[in-house]
Parts: C-alpha cells; structure tokens; sequence
C-alpha cells in the first residue's frame, strides 16, 4: 500500500512536470494580453507562515506570463520582504520592468545593493504622515515615516522611481499631505479609495476587516481636490478598481475581486485558459492610468536596450 502511495505520488508529479514543460513550449499568446500583473507573492505582513511558491514554479510562472505579453510585473503582498531573497532572484531571474511594493519596514541598503540594479520602481505604502494615525490604521508602530524618508533617498542613489501608495480611508480623509509629499517628491503619489472585496476584507472571518475604514465617494473627491494639483497625484476610486487589475495569487492563480472564484494556476492550465475564468476590465486599466513611462530613471550595464525584452 506504501509502495502503491509512492509510486501514485512520484507518477503525479511526473504528470506535473510533463504538463508544465508543455506550457512553457507552447506561444502562451492571449487576445488581450495581460500588460501588467501584480504578483502577489504571500499573504503575509508579519510572519512567515502562508503558502509561497518554490524559487523555480515561479520563474516558470513569469516565463508563461511573459509568453502572453506581460510587460511589467508589480511584487506585491502581504509584505514581499518577508521572503527577500526569493523576491531578489525572481527579479534577477525575470532582468525585465519590474516594480515591487512593499511597506519599506523590511528593506535594507544591502538588499538594494545586492538586487537594486534589477529594479525599476518601489512602491511604498504610506497612509498618513502623522505617525498616531499610522498606528490606528495599522501600518508600523511608530517609526514608519522615517523608514519612508530614508527609502526615497535610497531609491535615489539607486537610480530606482520612488512611488508612494496611499489608501484613504476613514481615518486619513481629512488629512493635508501636500506638503510631506512635495518634500519627499515622488515620481508617482497613487491615491487609492479604500475598497472592499467580498471574501478578502468584507467582514470578522476573513484576513482582513476593512468595513470600519471605508468612506464615502463624495469624501473621496473631497481628499482628491485637497490634492490633485501635484503633478505626481494619481487618482483611483473605487469605479475604476474593482475589476482593472490582474491579480496574481500566491498559488499563481488569477483573482476574481467581487466576481467569482480564482482561475486555476497558471501553471496547470495556462495563461490563456485562467484568463478565460476571470473578469479583466481592460478599458478601466487604461483609464486610471495604468500604462506609463516605467522604466528606471537612468539605464545601467545590466538593463536590456529594449524594456520589452526579457
């Protein structure tokens, strides 16, 4: 019975990998590509507990994404720095336009020397430039700013953009940032009205509990006149969220926000075929802006002459 176990076990594996092989053999072409994805690579912020996909699956992901057209890839989280070095030589593997958001608390200058070069934007998270509001909402314990601050000085010296994501919610809505903005002037301010998923954030038994910090849509257009004259401003309300982004899963499947049920991965079935089962709004991608100049702010000996090519 053990034996039968073993030999059932290594023969699905078998099947796997003949599967997989198939995939990346074959043009993973789609009618409309997926330009941009953001990988959520782990659903962690603060410990290393949840699913995250071995080194060589995910490179053998990006390889089908980039077969379908992928152009830019956007690391995302949880925290992606939970898993440094994974992130790292996926970014190496991928030599691509890459962006990375994280929450900055994890980021180190060995990092950025080790795995700078690779990287063309990072994406900090920060909520509120006053550090009581920071804590209520849940981002840090106090010395986030200062974590912030120094990344954009770090980004710098890298040659990497620096780009802020901000979610207004119920306790930042009423807050002026123009000035620490302007002050740490990053290329891209990308101000995101706090939005609820069904099965993600939506009530006490899912990951996250995000109802007691929605806000209203006039609210939202308050904050943004408060702001919109920063030629770094971008905004995203919840009309054009829903359903403009191609979300990655830590299974490497395609996530359904308020739709329905993940795609299959990528991995059983193809790009292709996983995109068949989700709900891509393309027109409302474009709309919010979500193709831009995202190369690096200056080339360097390890970048492509073509930001296209892999």
């Amino acid at each position: 019975m053990y034996l039968t176990a073993l030999f059932s076990g290594v023969l699905a594996t078998l099947l796997c990998v003949h599967q997989l092989k198939k995939l990346l053999n074959t043009p993973q072409g789609v009618q409309n590509p997926p330009i941009s994805v953001n990988y959520h690579l782990t659903r962690d912020h603060t410990a290393k507990t949840s699913h995250v996909e071995s080194l060589e699956r995910a490179k053998n992901g990006l390889a089908l994404l980039k077969q379908a057209g992928m152009k830019k890839l956007n690391f995302a989280g949880g925290e992606p720095f939970l898993q440094p070095e994974f992130v790292g030589e996926l970014m190496k593997y991928c030599k691509e336009v890459l962006r990375l958001d994280t929450n900055g608390s994890k980021v180190t200058e060995k990092w950025l020397s080790q795995y700078g070069k690779y990287l063309d934007i990072m994406a900090v998270s920060c909520d509120s430039f006053d550090e009581a509001t920071n804590i209520k909402i849940g981002r840090g314990k106090g010395a986030h700013l200062p974590k912030v601050k120094q990344l954009s000085h770090s980004c710098e010296a890298h040659g990497i953009r620096f780009k802020v994501n901000t979610v207004v919610n119920r306790f930042n809505v009423d807050e002026d940032m123009n000035a620490p903005i302007q002050a740490i002037a990053p290329f891209r301010w990308k101000c995101f009205q706090v939005l609820i998923v069904e099965g993600e954030n939506d009530s006490g038994s899912t990951l996250r509990d995000a109802r007691k910090f929605t806000i209203t849509d006039e609210e939202f257009e308050r904050f943004c006149k408060v702001h919109d004259h920063n030629a770094c401003f971008v905004k995203e309300g919840n009309d054009v969220m829903n359903s403009s982004y191609l979300l990655l899963d830590e299974y490497m499947r395609f996530l359904n926000k308020n739709v329905g049920e993940p795609s299959k991965s990528i991995l059983e079935v193809g790009v292709a075929a996983a995109l068949k089962d989700v709900y891509w709004d393309e027109e409302s991608f474009k709309q919010r802006g979500g193709i831009y100049d995202w190369t690096r702010q200056r080339p360097t000996e390890h970048q492509s002459s073509s930001q296209y090519d892999w």
